[in-house]
């Protein structure tokens, strides 16, 4: 089945930019997460592959060039890492190294494959920074043979069918086609006497503990790269490294976007009516918010530097209130009489008390006669 644009996949357009592309990663992130939503892993993966192709410049270009073509769809486990875009000087390579006799020999050295750790963080710990442990379940070079795959005290013998070399020539009318050697599989050598600890692998499974470092003021869809954490390369080939996806979790009172905090703050009728103070928490403590007299629901009042740091540097963002009035409930009998009483009061003064009502009537009034009502 044929992939989906990219774009697409993240509602946005081709000339969006980095901000708009994580503002939409950030959002279907937060819906499709497989820990939130049952039936969503695939969503959650495509859309996860669409940011990580789309927020490299490099890998963008090629893909606007290419399309899927331009990048390693397989998201980790192509030459360039996860999301890697694909090297085609190795495609070229492959292709003439088999046709006109290439090719390397000797036992082949595999990198590592990358691993991913989903790192779930909640909002005071990415916006402060912090450290933590995580343990990962990964392959490590054998301590026993050294990666070698053969038992302490022999080495791996070279295979006699191809040399050494890892592949086989074959012969086709004017063409020399060399193919994987079927005896060693493209090692090159032939494990005779395997290491008991990893099977003649070279590798064993083991779960690791680390300590990640994460810095102040990462946001959900950042990559923390551990270099040399991954999957310990074949044949003692040099190991991968280890991706650590941050993924942030709802906050019971604010909301992120970028660098601002948004939060809603509930106020008395009172309040509103005849101004007064609140205090409203921010991730640096309480601070002091003034409310006017006269103000409507809805009104957001902005607090300067309340906000977050960027992880990747720029000024400090901002908290933006946004008041809601309370209707009183549960009245009792002699609240609901001064209620009354404040309303006859109200309504003697017309709009010098609700301006707004009073235009919404007039506009309603004008209406009705013009439709002949």
């Amino acid at each position: 089945m044929s992939k989906r644009d990219y774009y697409e996949v993240l509602g946005v357009s081709k000339n969006a930019s980095e901000a708009e592309l994580k503002k939409s990663y950030r959002r279907l992130a937060m819906k499709y997460h497989p820990d939130r939503n049952t039936g969503t892993e695939a969503k959650f993966k495509e859309v996860k592959e669409a940011y990580e192709v789309l927020s490299d410049a490099q890998k963008r270009a090629a893909y606007d060039q290419f399309g899927h073509a331009g990048v390693d769809s397989s998201m980790g486990r192509g030459p360039g890492g996860p999301g890697g875009g694909v090297n085609f000087s190795d495609i070229f390579g492959d292709v003439f190294g088999d046709i006109f006799g290439g090719g390397r020999g000797g036992q082949r050295v595999n990198r590592g494959a990358d691993l991913r750790y989903n790192l779930e963080l909640s909002l005071e710990s990415a916006v402060a920074g912090t450290t933590v442990k995580i343990r990962v379940p990964a392959h490590k070079t054998c301590p026993t043979c050294r990666g070698s795959g053969a038992k302490k005290g022999s080495k791996p013998e070279t295979c006699t069918t191809c040399g050494g070399h890892g592949q086989v020539r074959m012969q086709q009318g004017f063409f020399s086609i060399q193919q994987t050697c079927p005896r060693c599989q493209g090692a090159g050598t032939i494990i005779k006497d395997p290491c008991p600890s990893c099977r003649g692998q070279g590798r064993v499974q083991e779960t690791k503990t680390l300590s990640v470092k994460v810095p102040p003021g990462v946001d959900t869809g950042d990559r923390i790269r551990l270099a040399g954490e991954g999957e310990a390369g074949e044949h003692g080939g040099p190991p991968g490294d280890l991706y650590v996806q941050v993924m942030v979790k709802d906050h019971e009172i604010f909301t992120r976007e970028d660098s601002h905090l948004f939060c809603e703050v509930p106020i008395s009728f009172t309040t509103a009516a005849l101004g007064g103070e609140l205090e409203v928490p921010t991730l640096d403590g309480k601070v002091v918010l003034k409310i006017p007299p006269g103000t409507q629901t809805g009104k957001s009042f902005r607090m300067r530097g309340k906000g977050i740091k960027p992880v990747r540097g720029g000024p400090v963002g901002d908290l933006i209130c946004r008041v809601v009035v309370e209707t009183p409930v549960n009245l009792t009998e002699r609240q609901k009489e001064l209620l009354e009483e404040l309303d006859e009061t109200m309504q003697a003064g017309g709009r010098r008390h609700s301006p707004h009502s009073t235009s919404w009537l007039a506009g309603v009034k004008k209406f009705f006669e013009g439709m002949g009502f």
